[in-house]
């Protein structure tokens, strides 16, 4: 039964066409980080960049490298979308992808992680085997069937991230609508629809329709009989989230999945109409079977349970940050705070405490992720103990840091007792000078 159900050979045009519109819009995602300024801001401008901890090593090329890193980013896309080297082009653009993603947090998006789950299961797929510039150099690779599993991997892929999207939204700042409204309070100077988005009606649409759309996409688009309204409710919802928050290439990817839930026919209809159509239903048990279930069990139980390990993690995630990322934890909440940072020589004990100017060190956006970000709040503290120990200076360091959450009261977050220089930081289990919610003051 499971050799049916994955190794079927269907009609490939989904994929062909999904490899074109993902190679333009990768590569758009690399070339517009270029020109908007992003490159600039995130990893040009400032002095380091906030890694995932634990790999201090990715760190900004110097000089004008960062613009070649993207330019080149750019191409790999570019080839992707022509099928040129295919799968070169396509391991090259992940490990580029994963760099950019690993280096720095202060532009942390979880669509970010999304594309990087998505480029390493399309290096994986057969997607240069047809209208492709790999076929036109070498006929054999000529395909026009691929077997089953390659739409399926997609599809449970988005299911797992839509779901833990919609279980998320599901606490009671999002419920009683402050979410919502907060989110809109900043585009009250939108033309047309500023005013708009401040009424509560909409704040109320956009609470529900967040939930039971990230619930009911995948469904509705597998079942024939809503899959066309549910295609319709996907354009609306994904070109609000376009023009309301600016997300990039994100809205255009998703509507691009929506290829691999209409039937075979209906997409070679639409867009390969000169390609022959497969619907023989052949089962061929590839060479590849003994890896590829092993495989796959372990990709999709690290997708559904590492979003879940803050349930094991003490304290609310809301609050501690701790197993956020990498969750599907979307538009959750609004982090606000204010943190300062002292210093003590410690072989001068009765020195006074320095007060560290944060500007001195940090960008913009790097200054809003220390002032709420305890993990980042820590490796700021690691930065200045290295420069300090330059400086043949043993150092402790003290945050004092308030933050807000959804706009209520603002409250410590970082116990100020604790010399963090010296503290450690612990990846799977909490990080005890990170306060709690029945500790806080």
């Amino acid at each position: 039964m499971i050799n049916r159900w994955l190794f079927t050979q269907v009609d490939n045009s989904s994929l062909i066409i999904f490899r074109v519109f993902f190679g333009f819009l990768i590569a758009s995602e690399a070339i517009g980080a270029i020109f908007t300024g992003w490159v600039t801001r995130t990893l040009v401008e400032p002095r380091f960049t906030f890694n995932f901890i634990g790999l201090d090593f990715l760190q900004p090329l110097p000089g004008n490298g960062m613009y070649y890193y993207f330019a080149i980013m750019g191409i790999f896309g570019l080839l992707v979308m022509i099928g040129f080297k295919y799968r070169w082009s396509m391991i090259g653009y992940t490990i580029l992808w994963a760099g950019v993603y690993f280096m720095q947090k202060a532009s942390y998006n979880n669509h970010y992680y999304l594309l990087l789950l998505l480029c390493i299961i399309m290096c994986t797929l057969p997607a240069g085997n047809y209208f492709s510039v790999d076929v036109k150099q070498n006929p054999l690779l000529k395909k026009i069937a691929m077997p089953r599993w390659c739409i399926l991997v997609i599809i449970i892929q988005l299911w797992i991230v839509y779901t833990y999207a919609s279980v998320a939204k599901l606490y009671p700042d999002w419920l009683d609508f402050t979410v919502a409204k907060n989110l809109m309070a900043g585009k009250a100077n939108y033309p047309i629809v500023g005013n708009i988005l401040q009424k509560h009606w909409t704040h109320v649409f956009i609470a529900y329709y967040g939930i039971l759309f990230d619930l009911l996409i995948v469904p509705l688009l597998l079942w024939k009989r809503t899959r066309l309204a549910a295609f319709c409710f996907s354009v609306f919802f994904h070109l609000f989230n376009s023009i309301v928050f600016q997300i990039g290439i994100f809205p255009y990817l998703s509507l691009a999945f929506t290829v691999f839930f209409f039937s075979k026919e209906r997409i070679h209809h639409l867009f390969m109409r000169k390609k022959e159509f497969y619907n023989a239903g052949e089962v061929i048990i590839p060479s590849y079977r003994k890896f590829l279930l092993p495989i796959l069990t372990v990709w999709f139980v690290i997708q559904i349970l590492l979003p879940i390990r803050h349930w094991i993690i003490p304290g609310d995630v809301l609050w501690t940050e701790e197993g956020h990322r990498m969750s599907w934890r979307m538009m959750l909440r609004g982090r606000y705070g204010t943190t300062n940072f002292y210093v003590v020589d410690k072989n001068d004990p009765k020195a006074l405490q320095k007060l560290i100017n944060k500007n001195d060190y940090l960008s913009k956006k790097q200054l809003r992720l220390v002032s709420s970000k305890p993990d980042a709040m820590w490796q700021f503290a690691q930065k200045l103990k290295a420069e300090y120990a330059a400086k043949e200076k043993d150092i402790a360091i003290y945050v004092r840091s308030k933050v807000s959450i959804n706009g209520k009261k603002y409250q410590t977050l970082i116990d100020p007792k604790v010399d963090l220089a010296s503290a450690s930081w612990n990846y799977f289990t909490t990080n005890p000078w990170i306060l709690k919610y029945e500790e806080k003051e």
